[in-house]
């Protein structure tokens, strides 16, 4: 009788023990529409690693690659709903939700790394205020590489790009191929190859690392190295899940973040050399615009710039103010 007694005592506490270990383990979900070989993943999945040895697996994240768990568009609003607790999106393609988003879109602000990064810093402080009363927490912002032009044909001024149907992702890259006499076209990256392929998409404005990654001179044969602005993504976490941690666990969260933000900036200037020599290995040729597609591109950088500081005001006013004092 004592020995059933003891067994029955025995097999209660180790269910116990058991549960309370399950019960330790958070799990969380994060979403991207990027694939796995992008180094913005491989970026995330370091901070996965990172996460899971600080915290001894007691917070456990599964990635879900190319647009898996919510396609592009819908991941920022799953983050906020609690449909994913992590999630990873595009700043300016928010920018008709708040012109906050689309502060690192402006056209010729930042033309180079360091400017872009002292953008950012100029722009942060607003960003987080912004997700916070979203119910989310920015834990890093990495990088794109500088935007170019991509084409079929070879273009010298912007009077060439009229007429073309033009892909856009953004309210800039949109009101940039209105002020050129382009075609906009609303692509997302998933869909990109397959609409250069069928004709729907014959330039583009975007990053060396997507032209790369998606295999752009298959279909497009000229890139323009106009370095016209320096996007980010923003990988941000549901306040509710954050909360919820420990504090050990959410200082784990946010030291693997910031290490994330300084591998993501130094990788991304790597990225931006090895995709170049990637387009041009596959037929690409590689040219600097000519003085007059300068001269007309930075006087619709100036148009840009000036509505959206109208539609920002205040806030936008202070971006743009910290930044061009910081330089």
């Amino acid at each position: 009788m004592k020995r059933r007694i003891f067994c029955a005592t025995a097999t209660l506490v180790a269910s116990i023990g058991f549960s309370g270990t399950a019960a330790a383990q958070t799990k969380w979900d994060f979403a991207t529409a990027y694939a796995a070989h992008n180094f913005h993943s491989k970026n995330n999945e370091q901070f996965i690693k990172d996460v899971d040895a600080a915290t001894q697996g007691k917070l456990k994240i599964t990635p879900h690659f190319g647009a898996s768990l919510f396609k592009m568009p819908e991941i920022k609003r799953a983050v906020q709903t609690g449909n994913a607790q992590m999630g990873e999106f595009f700043l300016v393609s928010f920018q008709n939700e708040s012109q906050i988003f689309g502060a690192d879109g402006l056209p010729f602000l930042a033309s180079n790394y360091d400017e872009a990064f002292k953008l950012y810093q100029a722009q942060k402080p607003l960003l987080q205020k912004l997700l916070d009363k979203q119910g989310q927490v920015l834990l890093y912002s990495i990088a794109w590489p500088p935007q170019g032009i991509y084409t079929k044909k070879p273009i010298s001024s912007a009077a060439d790009l009229k007429g073309m149907k033009w892909r856009v992702y953004s309210p800039t890259t949109a009101r940039i191929g209105e002020l050129v006499g382009a075609q906009p076209v609303t692509i997302q990256e998933a869909e990109l190859s397959q609409a250069l392929a069928t004709g729907v998409v014959e330039g583009l404005i975007t990053s060396s690392a997507t032209g790369a990654d998606n295999k752009l001179f298959e279909n497009l044969k000229y890139y323009y190295n106009v370095q016209a602005w320096i996007p980010k993504n923003a990988v941000v976490v549901s306040k509710k899940a954050f909360n919820a941690l420990g504090k050990p666990e959410q200082d784990a969260v946010l030291k693997a973040a910031h290490a994330a933000e300084e591998r993501g900036w130094k990788e991304s200037r790597e990225v931006d050399a090895r995709s170049i020599a990637t387009l041009k290995a596959g037929g690409v040729s590689v040219e600097e615009p000519s003085a007059q597609l300068k001269a007309d591109l930075a006087k619709v950088g100036d148009i840009v710039i000036k509505e959206w500081l109208e539609k920002a005001g205040p806030d936008g006013k202070t971006i743009v103010d910290t930044f061009k004092a910081s330089k």
